[in-house]
């Protein structure tokens, strides 16, 4: 079966269209009226092989903050609803990614059980109109709404270096982790359910 979705967020603050292909060939289009964000999220489905379009229009006159959360709740919904059961995935995975002088890692358990860590500070407090304390908040609002265990951390001396490479790891850790592995049958845990 294809593992797809598509989901729909209204707010007071946000309105956005999603859809989503975890088995994609890395095709995105992002209208979310923040450049960088745009740029991201085709980062993410290109690293990640996922097929991405999403379109937001977002309160922007007030700052990046509900665009950038909303976006990352409705992605993270995606991922949950795309994958469903999760059985016979591979379910962990690590990546390490590096950009010029920055380096970004993620570990990611597909558990069910949402947390976030992360590790680092970014080099400057903006990249375009993309705040970049936003982005560990862009993190944490996916992994809760996809049900992930995900660890992140970054170093670096540019900040749009050590987002993108975050957003890079994210994606490739995710497409490890929810890989299907042929030798496994049913959920990929002794509770028998995730």
């Amino acid at each position: 079966m294809p593992r797809t979705a598509t989901v729909t967020r209204e707010t007071a603050e946000t309105a956005i269209e999603l859809s989503l292909t975890i088995d994609g060939d890395g095709d995105s289009t992002a209208e979310t009226g923040i450049g960088f964000l745009d740029h991201m999220l085709d980062s993410f489905a290109k690293h990640g092989l996922f097929d991405l379009d999403v379109t937001c229009d977002g309160d922007l006159h007030v700052d990046d903050h509900h665009t950038i959360e909303d976006v990352a709740i409705a992605l993270g919904t995606a991922v949950d609803e795309a994958l469903g059961d999760r059985a016979g995935i591979q379910r962990f995975a690590d990546r390490k990614v590096p950009l010029d002088e920055a380096v970004a890692g993620a570990v990611v358990d597909v558990s069910g059980r949402p947390l976030f860590r992360f590790d680092g500070t970014f080099s400057q407090a903006t990249v375009g109109e993309f705040t970049s304390a936003m982005a560990p908040h862009f993190f944490r609002s996916l992994a809760t709404n996809a049900g992930l265990t995900l660890h992140t951390e970054i170093t670096g001396e540019n900040a749009h270096h050590e987002i993108e490479a975050l957003f890079k790891a994210v994606a490739r850790a995710l497409d490890d982790a929810t890989r299907p592995d042929e030798r496994r049958e049913g959920t990929p845990s002794t509770k028998g359910t995730l």
